[in-house]
């Protein structure tokens, strides 16, 4: 066999092994269940965010052409 065929094949073998870690892997994670999102109640909200969350917020009206 020439050296171009040896490597094919080593590529090729390499490639199915990977295939096969991947397919194992992928059906370990799926074992585990459902994926559910953390609740948002527990998650810590930062003090600034709290207080922009709640503020009323007012803005003046905006004017596209200065005044004459």
């Amino acid at each position: 066999m020439d050296r171009s065929k040896i490597i094919a094949i080593i590529t090729g073998v390499i490639s199915i092994m990977l295939a096969f870690a991947y397919l194992l892997l992928v059906t370990i994670l799926d074992f585990r269940g459902e994926m559910l999102p953390a609740p948002q109640s527990q998650l810590p909200v930062s003090q600034p965010i709290q207080q922009f969350a709640t503020a009323n917020l007012t803005f003046p009206a905006l004017r596209i052409y200065p005044q004459l």
